[in-house]
């Protein structure tokens, strides 16, 4: 009897300070989640300072606290056209205190064999914050006025014309090379960490044409150091500073694209700690503060919530991979990878 005592109680102690597997494990979850967040949240931002994703990245930090009740501190991870700081993101744990920005060329990298996870699976698409038209800008000096000037231009000068872009893959990668396989023309592609390392290029006179987004390159196009040459949305853009520049399909460049931005997380967040990180994402990409730190940077906030970014995210991969599979596009990145 009293062995049979002395087990129980021992136990019972086991249970209480969780050295027996199960004892309290729903207890555990149910706190972890009540205290969540209770310590600053990390947000990877795969590309150098200075560039689109950076820039919104830094304008949530600034709002994150008023929401989740914690700090979200900006950690730039570049090189490798996003891989390494996409690769840091699935690496991470699935407690919601490491996320990641993601966009296009999340999708993208994994078609070319190069990448050690499929991110499209692998990684948690949370919320999307904002969808941006590709511009195309060459410096002002240069002697081209439109894309229908520079496409001319470069039959006549194959290898002539080089854009810059932020790495192997990516999606600005991407749409120089779909405009040159569009055209019939030759341009020799120059890999950067992110777009402000591009911009400097095509600013230095290093690379001719570069494709980005709005954000990246407002200011110099303000200051007069940018020209627009094109814009790759179905319709011309209302902001007055690209509102005068055609699109790519007026030009005669069958090529329409668009960049968008959303916040991802590591997949198998427990759906507790998940709740709570959503509507704190959503508070946050909503408040009136957020926009209008958005807007002066030139950025309209386009929110998507997490069942909707979901859904068009698994339609994108589906619709990008049959583009790039069927234009083989795919195996020419893939050999200038190697």
């Amino acid at each position: 009897m009293k062995l049979r005592k002395s087990i129980v109680l021992s136990l019972m102690l086991l249970c209480s300070v969780g050295l027996i597997g199960g004892c309290g494990t729903k207890e555990t979850l149910a706190t972890a989640a009540e205290k969540y967040p209770e310590k600053a949240i990390t947000l990877i931002v795969p590309y150098a300072p200075g560039g689109t994703s950076d820039m919104m990245a830094r304008a949530i930090g600034k709002v994150a606290y008023k929401h989740l009740g914690q700090n979200i501190i900006i950690k730039n991870v570049p090189g490798a056209g996003g891989i390494l700081g996409w690769n840091e993101l699935v690496e991470s744990g699935d407690d919601g205190y490491t996320l990641g920005t993601v966009d296009a060329s999340t999708l993208l990298q994994s078609l070319y064999g190069t990448t050690p996870y499929h991110y499209p699976s692998a990684i948690d698409p949370l919320v999307q914050i904002m969808e941006l038209p590709v511009i195309a800008a060459v410096r002002s000096d240069c002697p081209w006025n439109s894309l229908t000037e520079l496409v001319d231009y470069a039959k006549q000068h194959p290898h002539a014309i080089k854009f810059g872009h932020s790495g192997l893959g990516s999606a600005n990668h991407l749409v120089g090379e779909m405009i040159a396989q569009n055209t019939g023309i030759v341009l020799d592609q120059v890999p950067f960490k992110g777009a402000s390392e591009s911009l400097a290029a095509l600013l230095g006179g290093h690379v001719q044409l570069m494709f980005a987004a709005p954000p990246a390159i407002q200011e110099h196009v303000k200051s007069g150091a940018v020209k627009v040459i094109g814009v790759g949305a179905a319709k011309r853009m209302n902001d007055y500073l690209f509102s005068s520049a055609p699109t790519f399909q007026e030009q005669g460049v069958d090529v329409v694209f668009s960049f968008f931005v959303g916040i991802a997380a590591h997949k198998g967040m427990p759906p507790e700690i998940k709740a709570k990180l959503l509507a704190g994402l959503e508070k946050t990409v909503n408040d009136p503060e957020y926009i209008e730190n958005m807007k002066k940077l030139g950025m309209e906030v386009n929110y998507v919530e997490h069942r909707e970014f979901l859904k068009n995210w698994l339609v994108d991969t589906k619709k990008i991979t049959k583009v790039v599979k069927e234009s083989g596009i795919a195996e020419k990145i893939a050999a200038q990878k190697k």
